[in-house]
């Protein structure tokens, strides 16, 4: 009976100095996205110790712009160190129990920052086109596995950190760290290997960053929101998708404003009958896209004026659509009373299109844009 020999990977760009050098960017852009989406999961939380600033009005879109493109920048980063280190994964245990252990603990905890880290990217990926193949919250089943992901991720940079600090004041060609069997020399070197990662890395930020930064929208050919839309910005939600159609365009819509049993009912020409404003401000969108632009209505703090409501009110947002997590939001008071925080009735000049909002909806300066209401019906200041 002839026993077939172990297959081992010989390749000498299966190294710790390749993989300790796509490690540190990976590592970089992975710290990036957690640190972002912790804004951006806290921008979101209806209670906040510290209220979420209102400044800069840019502050949200800059954050989770660089939340996805970090996340999209990983993609490629986390492939190439996964093949990298791949021998060392695969490889058999150790023939003492007490290595057996220490490497299988190990490879236990690469297990959960891989998976984590997959799960990670393919769903936030998926967020970003907003398909959604899943029944649990991607919100806080995103927030739950970033801290798992970190976690795994700061065990292994503990484990590994002489190893790493030693790839690294090595050149990359050095041999010192490399496994015995990893001699046999293709047409790629290993510089050329990392300018190969680094190229893929930043293609593949340049193909989905326009989203963002509205002068790369020619060339991210991978963008999911080129900017077009009503007035400049695009559409998440349509008033058909929110079904909202008939609700929104009845000659009955009123807008309510109310405080502590106090209540007034407006139409949208009474709205614009009141003092306008103009403000320009971005509407940045967990997805990572962004744009900005002028919008013109009334001072939400006017509103708030007409029932009395006091300064530091926090106001309870309702939309028309009768059903979605974000029908009925919490607008924290510094937000209630910030100047440039809108009942928005036009955009760019021109009435609200429907599908941004007609008849009225919420702008504030440095807001998630799930959280900027369309089609209010309630305003309802609380304390």
């Amino acid at each position: 009976m002839t026993t077939m020999p172990t297959v081992r990977e010989t390749s000498h760009l299966r190294s710790a100095a390749v993989a300790a050098r796509v490690g540190r960017w990976l590592g970089i852009c992975f710290g990036i996205a957690f640190l972002t989406g912790l804004v951006s999961h806290y921008a979101q939380n209806p209670s906040q110790p510290i209220p979420f600033p209102t400044n800069p009005s840019w502050g949200y879109r800059l954050t989770q712009g660089l939340h996805v493109t970090a996340g999209i920048a990983c993609i490629p980063l986390l492939l190439v160190k996964l093949w990298s280190v791949l021998p060392l994964l695969v490889r058999g245990l150790p023939a003492d129990w007490a290595g057996r252990a220490r490497d299988g603990a190990e490879r236990a905890s690469i297990a959960v920052l891989v998976s984590a880290s997959v799960f990670l990217l393919v769903t936030g990926l998926l967020n970003s086109t907003q398909w959604y193949p899943w029944d649990f919250s991607f919100r806080r089943s995103h927030y739950a596995l970033a801290w798992i992901a970190t976690g795994a991720l700061l065990l292994h940079l503990a484990v590994k950190l002489p190893t790493i600090r030693e790839a690294l004041g090595r050149d990359v060609d050095d041999t010192a760290l490399d496994r015995p069997e990893a001699v046999v020399r293709g047409g790629l070197s290993r510089r050329g290997l990392l300018r190969s990662t680094w190229v893929a890395a930043g293609l593949a930020v340049l193909a989905t960053a326009g989203s963002t930064v509205p002068w790369l929208r020619r060339v991210s050919v991978l963008g999911v929101r080129s900017g077009d839309g009503p007035g400049g910005v695009p559409v998440n939600r349509t008033a058909a998708a929110a079904g909202v159609e008939e609700s929104a365009s009845s000659p009955a819509y009123r807008l309510v404003v109310g405080y502590a049993g106090t209540t007034v009912s407006l139409t949208r020409d009474d709205l614009l009958a009141m003092p306008q404003r103009s403000e320009e401000l971005p509407i940045a969108c967990v997805e990572g896209w962004s744009a900005s632009a002028v919008w013109t209505g009334v001072r939400l703090r006017d509103l708030l004026d007409l029932v009395d409501a006091p300064r530091g009110a926090e106001v309870v947002v309702t939309s028309l659509q009768e059903r979605g997590a974000f029908r009925a939001t919490l607008l924290q008071g510094n937000f209630a009373d910030d100047d440039r925080t809108l009942v928005a009735l036009a955009l760019s000049g021109e009435p609200l299109d429907l599908d941004h909002g007609y008849p009225a909806r919420l702008i504030a300066p440095n807001r998630p844009g799930v959280l900027q209401t369309k089609w209010l019906s309630r305003l309802e200041a609380v304390t």
